[in-house]
């Protein structure tokens, strides 16, 4: 690819990266599991968005209500629909009835934007988490309010799962197209296209999928309603708006209304190919399509791992930054001197009239919150959830368990325990960005100390969850709410004593590492022992190359 092509689609990329918000999820069916969980993840990553884990109890509504509905990234008023008579709870992203859904924002075609619509890709989520007993469920419900009530938001792909079924489903609206509709002797103005159009893909059990902003689903079967259900006229409004021509077993739900392009594969499907690539060892035949150099060389939709996955192998894939790949990112000089793996913003970056970019990879430290939902069908729902939940960025994140049965959430979690504007220290999101953001200015000395704590924190957790499922049963088998009630206490411990702990490990990492020294006790002496490694030889000969003799220290100087 010639610098003029490469920089051509670049600039053609860059709508995308104003306005999406760049998220990830990978999605695990029972037979890729190591366990036969079911296990879907999300990586929440924006600038603005404060990571605090929602709760939202079971309600019932008397006949009539309604309910108000605001666009879950900004706040602005949409409008009201109308209540169910019974919602469930519903802990983060995963219900009492161990429904989970997750999202990553693709954009597509800016003009399907319908500013008439009500419904967002937030509240859309949310109320089919409110209303769901099933992943198959929560797709009706979802088409069925876009259909009522428009679609609000850019291009969406969902990942929907229960504890027997995973799916992913792809959602773009279908613009405004505003009609006269005479209303007995008056006429109001409507939108003429208001809805969607989606197709959704069960995953095949022992595969995982993925997505990462970019639109994933291809062609799919027109005849097969047990492993794919769409919209009636995700063909037609393509043909009709001249996105697609030819056979409908030809149609492909991405080519026509989300292109691929430079920025799509090598900012969004190469962190899947990165997943991929970490389960599956043929999967380097398809890099050159994630680093966007071979748009055609298309990667599967889903991929069989080499092995089955434990749900701390899911959280590993979730901690990527293509390491051991042409892209890993302490390879290049804007790592540093300490390997950072994090690029600061903006993404892309002009020099001499010349657009370059950096690498956008699943760790990262715009993200709000994370998880990995992890549903089991041979516990009752209450104890077979389990919502493991972090803040900050997932590489030095630490997932504490959050039962789907739960009735309170941890403090250090919690809603309204500061926000993006109001510091707070017992809130877990700012004590987790404490210790990520000094680690950044040295981070290969750092990390290791971290990962340390995380890999303790996470082992105890995912060992002591056994203990706690017995008692949780032996307790459901006699009284449901005393089973809730020892998992509410369990989760909130749990989410309280992670924070204390990366609390106490911020005093340590500070008093360590600070003034770019590294300190340690020596024994029953007063002053510690310390060491000085400066920036390390590659740096100092790279400082060289820049500089000449400027540094040179005389030969004949005295010391």
């Amino acid at each position: 690819m010639t610098r003029k092509n490469l920089a051509t689609l670049i600039l053609f990329s860059l709508f995308f990266v104003k306005n999406a918000y760049p998220c990830t999820n990978f999605l695990i069916t029972r037979g890729a599991s190591a366990d036969g969980s079911t296990m879907i993840t999300y990586s929440a990553d924006s600038h603005v968005l404060y990571g605090e884990l929602y709760y939202r109890p079971a309600m019932d509504y008397t006949d009539g209500s309604m309910m108000d509905i605001y666009e879950w990234d900004t706040g602005k008023y949409l409008g009201k629909i109308e209540q169910v008579s019974h919602t469930y709870s519903v802990v983060g992203n995963m219900n009492e009835h161990q429904v989970s859904i997750g999202e990553t924002t693709y954009g597509g075609r800016h003009e399907l934007v319908d500013t008439t619509a009500i419904i967002d890709y937030g509240s859309l989520m949310y109320i089919a988490l409110q209303r769901s007993k099933s992943a198959r469920e929560a797709i009706q419900v979802m088409g069925d309010l876009v259909k009522e009530y428009g679609y609000y938001s850019e291009g969406e792909s969902f990942s929907i799962a229960d504890p027997d079924e995973v799916w992913i489903m792809e959602m773009i609206g279908k613009g405004t197209k505003m009609v006269c509709d005479k209303t007995g002797t008056d006429s109001i103005l409507v939108n003429a296209n208001k809805g969607a159009v989606w197709v959704a893909r069960r995953i095949p059990d022992g595969y995982i999928c993925g997505h990462a902003n970019q639109a994933r689903i291809t062609t799919f079967p027109l005849n097969d309603p047990e492993n794919c259900i769409y919209s009636p006229d995700v063909i037609s409004f393509a043909i009709e708006q001249g996105y697609f021509k030819g056979r409908e077993e030809e149609f492909s739900f991405a080519d026509a209304y989300a292109p691929i392009d430079f920025g799509g594969a090598r900012w969004c499907e190469a962190r899947v190919w990165a997943a991929f690539n970490r389960v599956n060892g043929e999967m380097g035949k398809y890099l050159d399509y994630a680093m966007g150099e071979n748009l055609n060389n298309r990667m599967p939709l889903w991929i069989k791992p080499d092995h089955r996955l434990s749900v701390s192998d899911v959280m590993d894939l979730m901690r990527d930054y293509f390491q051991g790949t042409p892209m890993d990112m302490t390879e290049d000089i804007g790592a540093g001197p300490f390997r950072c793996i994090v690029r600061w913003r903006p993404l892309t970056w002009e020099v001499d009239s010349v657009t370059y970019f950096n690498e956008r990879a699943t760790s990262t430290q715009q993200t709000g919150f994370s998880f990995v939902a992890q549903m089991r069908s041979w516990l009752p729902d209450p104890i077979g959830g389990i919502h493991w939940f972090g803040v900050d960025d997932t590489y030095s994140t630490v997932y504490s368990p959050m039962y789907c049965g739960i009735t309170e959430v941890p403090e250090s979690f919690a809603a309204g325990n500061g926000s993006m504007m109001e510091f707070s220290d017992d809130a877990a999101f700012w004590v987790f960005n404490q210790v990520s953001n000094f680690a950044y200015t040295r981070y290969n000395v750092m990390i290791p100390d971290i990962q340390k704590r995380q890999k303790e924190l996470e082992s105890h957790y995912v060992t002591l969850v056994t203990s706690i499922d017995k008692t949780a049963t032996e307790l459901y088998e006699k009284d449901e709410n005393t089973s809730r009630n020892f998992l509410t206490e369990f989760s909130k411990s749990a989410g309280n004593h992670t924070v204390r702990e990366w609390k106490e490990l911020y005093r340590y990492l500070f008093t360590k590492y600070m003034d770019g020294n590294i300190k340690e006790r020596a024994g029953g002496q007063r002053n510690p022992e310390f060491e000085q490694p400066g920036y390390g030889e590659e740096w100092y000969r790279l400082l060289i190359r820049e500089t000449g003799n400027r540094f040179r220290y005389p030969d004949d100087a005295s010391h």
